[in-house]
C-alpha cells in the first residue's frame, strides 16, 4: 500500500507538481496544478500531511464549503493520489493557534516541502501577504497509485 514516503519519491523529480481536485457546489470537479509537498502536521500528531499554498478564490471557496480533496502527483506514466480533508489557514481562514507570524512560517514550510527555494525570504513573505495566500493541509484518508511495489 503506498504511503507519503512514496509521494515524496515520485514527486521530487517532477518538482512536486500535483493536480489538486476539489468539488464545486454543483458536484462537478474543479482541478488545477500546484506545487505540493509532504510535511509534519503543524497542528501536531504523528502523521505528516500534504500541503500546498494557494490564493485561488475558486479552489479555496470549494474547500471551505466541501473540504474533500484529491492531490495527484505524477512522473512519466506513474502517479499517486492522496485523498483527504482540507484544512485551511490564511488571512481569510484564521485559526486561533496561527497568528500572523506562525502563518508566515507555515507558508515557508509548505513552500520548502513542495521543493521551493528562495533567495530573498522577505520578498517571499511580502508577496504571500499581498496575494492573501493560504496554506492548505490535507491529512490523508486514502493513498493509491499505479506504481508497482517491490
Amino acid at each position: 500500500m503506498p504511503n507519503l514516503d512514496d509521494v515524496v519519491e515520485l514527486a521530487r523529480p517532477e518538482k512536486f507538481l500535483a493536480v489538486v481536485s476539489t468539488v464545486r457546489a454543483d458536484g462537478t470537479v474543479q482541478s488545477s496544478v500546484v506545487n505540493a509537498g509532504v510535511l509534519a502536521d503543524p497542528r501536531g500528531g504523528d502523521e505528516p500531511v500534504v500541503g500546498f499554498v494557494t490564493y485561488g478564490r475558486t479552489k479555496l471557496a470549494n474547500l471551505r464549503d466541501r473540504p474533500s480533496v484529491a492531490v495527484t502527483f505524477r512522473a512519466g506514466w506513474q502517479w499517486i493520489t492522496v485523498e483527504g480533508t482540507a484544512w485551511i489557514v490564511g488571512p481569510d481562514d484564521p485559526r486561533p493557534d496561527f497568528d500572523a507570524e506562525r502563518l508566515r512560517l507555515l507558508l515557508r514550510e509548505v513552500f520548502v516541502a513542495a521543493g521551493g527555494e528562495h533567495d530573498n525570504w522577505e520578498v517571499y513573505d511580502r508577496t504571500m501577504v499581498e496575494d492573501g495566500r493560504a496554506a492548505v493541509l490535507v491529512r490523508p484518508v486514502r493513498i493509491y497509485s499505479n506504481r508497482p511495489r517491490d
